[in-house]
């Protein structure tokens, strides 16, 4: 009798256990309600691309801005732009917490740092001059001055972990992004995580990319001249004429490798920059390295337009002036195999180096390098 009734309290101790247990549920470490984001709104906005409505001809062809070409997974929209534009200028990204993407790009260089080489955190300098950021977003084939990168997201992963650049990881950047009061919001805003944990370098680069998608600008001269809202000075205008070959104009073979209206190809060239006795004599191999031994030597043609604020020039920045520039392809370059054979076909006069450099002047955009929208956030 004893020993039923010991069991039958023990049977009844344990059911009001199990229920008492019930009323207070066991939270999974990755569903605490401090890493919750849905209490902020999602609501992104879209923005839209304005593209120029040029009215000029040249040589007897009208002009049109390509559209540029955007992933439909990555819209551009005010709240992903402005995360890309924290994340840009943040210098969190790097290892010691000393540079940001924004130290090799600066907006009064055309987004360039003005120096022939970059140095990372470790103050070791790279081989190659920083590249313009200006209008990137219409690049498709390729980035960086070999094209080795396909796409601005893809881009976008590979200074953070450059050993000579930020040096860093993106394990130990994601963290950093989700310990800190600004970005967890931000990020919710621009893509609609509903968690801190849900930030990814996958996304922080597709904010990136936003950010250098809208770095554009078509304020020029130049433009103002297209939109029939500005005259060039018949300097300038010769100079223009020189660009294009024009008739009766000296044939400066400009537009065969910097096309109007982007004053950029989006191709790759041998400017005959580097002496080579053989495909194999390169010092940088450049493009060559993508696409095999023919394009040794091979570097993308840049966009001229700002050239006046991304001096120094070329892939290692050994032009300082584009007086240094012009005279480069007046002299027909340095001799290698694969030389673009145009370079031997340049006969400029002082009077022609005079005019075309006019005319490369009116490629330059005094108000995008001092826009509001592009500068430093935290400043």
């Amino acid at each position: 009798m004893r020993n039923t009734t010991f069991l039958h309290i023990f049977l009844i101790a344990i059911i009001l256990t199990v229920i008492g247990c019930g009323k207070d549920p066991i939270i999974p470490v990755d569903e605490d309600p401090e890493d919750s984001l849905l209490e902020i709104p999602y609501e992104p906005t879209n923005v839209e691309i304005q593209y120029p409505e040029y009215t000029s001809l040249i040589l007897g062809n009208s002009l049109a801005i390509p559209k540029m070409d955007i992933p439909q997974d990555n819209p551009l929209t005010e709240e992903g732009i402005d995360l890309g534009k924290h994340l840009f200028y943040d210098r969190l990204l790097s290892a010691d917490y000393s540079m940001s993407c924004s130290s090799c790009h600066l907006q009064r260089g055309s987004f360039t740092d003005n120096f022939a080489t970059s140095r990372g955190v470790d103050g070791i300098s790279g081989r190659r001059s920083s590249m313009s950021l200006f209008n990137i977003g219409f690049t498709n084939n390729g980035l960086f001055w070999d094209g080795r990168s396909e796409t601005l997201e893809e881009q976008a992963l590979l200074p953070v972990i450059d050993e000579i650049e930020l040096h860093n990881n993106w394990d130990t950047v994601v963290n950093r992004l989700q310990k800190t009061d600004l970005y967890p919001e931000k990020f919710r805003r621009a893509f609609g995580i509903e968690k801190k944990s849900e930030i990814t370098k996958e996304l922080a680069a597709k904010a990136l990319a936003q950010f250098q998608r809208s770095i554009y600008s078509f304020e020029s001269k130049f433009d103002k001249y297209l939109k029939g809202e500005a005259v060039l000075t018949d300097d300038e205008l010769y100079g223009l004429e020189m660009y294009v070959d024009a008739p009766d104009a000296t044939d400066a073979q400009c537009a065969h490798c910097h096309n109007l209206p982007l004053m950029t190809s989006d191709d790759y060239f041998n400017n005959g920059l580097q002496e080579a006795a053989t495909l194999d004599d390169f010092e940088d191999l450049g493009r060559g390295v993508i696409t095999g031994r023919v394009q040794n030597g091979f570097f993308r043609a840049p966009t001229l337009r700002n050239i006046e604020y991304s001096a120094p020039y070329m892939h290692d920045g050994s032009l300082q002036t584009l007086d240094d520039v012009i005279d480069h392809y007046a002299s027909g370059g340095k001799e290698s195999p694969n030389k673009d054979p145009l370079l031997d076909d340049i006969f400029l006069t002082e009077y022609d180096k005079e005019a075309l450099k006019a005319f490369l002047l009116t490629l330059s955009d005094e108000a995008f390098i001092n826009d509001e929208a592009f500068k430093d956030p935290f400043e």
